[in-house]
């Protein structure tokens, strides 16, 4: 299906920039992003292109009034607070961005607008067997996981009231470049780049499902595009791979792939306090629903990462 207008928040982020590449044939796209990691990072070039507005979604009138200019027929809404020590040391801005956030854009958005949420794989119980849908239990151990799981419950509250065609994604974690935020393969890398042969890092036995940047922005767009949720209803599918990878066995990928021999050392003060053992998706409803497929593999992310990090914050330069 092609939409003239298609309203991407945390454009300018992590996924957000791979799916406007994807989403760019398909109508206008309005990028709204409050621009927390640095400036705009699209070319010259594309900018043009683009309706680009600088946006606080806490900003409830302000939300309301880009609403109101752009009509979006589809919102595909990834701006969230997402690194979890940050969540956890400041729980009220989690929040407010999590879910005052998504609140503010459901209640603008126009009747009939397709609303596709970035949820995520945190809003499941602990388990050792790939979280489903609909037969997973539901329990976060953490804010972020918290704050992502009433979003959902507001995305599913507000559809129905508001006549919207709603899409909840849970987004498993997201490996490639572009990373904003410093999570493990950020950290890792640039420690490497930075040229430590003794690497810090924190837990090394949690299994994490890693999903490539490349395949989960295909992932959303695909939902996008699809418009078969019928009005005032909402539908849940996982957006990984199905796969898991323990923090040490993706050191040792890296370690294979950056040809450095490097020692680990697991350094206190970046072990979690609340870390799960794995996190795994059970992602045959995305394939069945909307024909998305795992396209890259974590060896072939983990090489491309580590020739191009891309990365924003300095990630890199903090090590130096």
């Amino acid at each position: 299906m092609t939409h003239s207008r298609i309203l991407i928040t945390g454009g300018n982020g992590y996924v957000g920039r791979y799916l406007t590449d994807l989403l760019r044939p398909h109508g206008q796209l309005c990028i709204a992003d409050m621009l927390r990691y640095g400036n705009w990072r699209f070319p010259p070039n594309e900018r043009d292109r683009l309706r680009l507005e600088e946006v606080d979604i806490r900003d409830a009138p302000r939300v309301a009034a880009l609403m109101a200019s752009f009509r979006p027929q589809v919102v595909v809404h990834l701006a969230a607070l997402h690194y979890i020590p940050e969540c956890e040391a400041d729980p009220a801005l989690a929040v407010s961005t999590n879910v005052q956030g998504t609140l503010n854009l459901l209640l603008s958005c126009p009747e009939g607008c397709r609303f596709v949420f970035a949820s995520s794989g945190a809003v499941y119980k602990p388990d050792d067997r790939p979280h489903h849908e609909t037969t997973s239990e539901l329990g976060p151990n953490d804010i972020y996981g918290f704050s992502k799981l009433h979003g959902e419950h507001y995305v599913s509250a507000i559809a129905a009231k508001r006549r919207l065609k709603a899409v909840i994604v849970r987004l498993f974690n997201v490996i490639g470049p572009g990373e904003t935020n410093p999570h493990l393969l950020p950290e890792l890398i640039g420690q490497l780049k930075a040229g430590r042969n003794v690497i810090e890092l924190g837990n090394l036995s949690p299994r994490r499902d890693y999903i490539s940047v490349r395949d989960a922005a295909a992932g959303f767009c695909a939902v996008a595009l699809h418009d078969e949720v019928e009005t005032g209803a909402t539908r849940t599918v996982n957006l990984g791979t199905s796969r898991t990878y323990s923090v040490a066995e993706v050191v040792e990928k890296l370690r294979r792939i950056s040809g450095i021999n490097f020692e680990i050392r697991q350094a206190p003060g970046r072990v979690r306090q609340v870390d799960r053992p794995m996190l795994a998706a059970d992602n045959r409803s995305i394939e069945e629903l909307y024909g998305w497929r795992v396209r890259q593999s974590i060896d072939d992310t983990l090489k491309e990462l580590w020739q191009a990090p891309d990365f924003a914050h300095g990630l890199v330069e903090k090590y130096l």
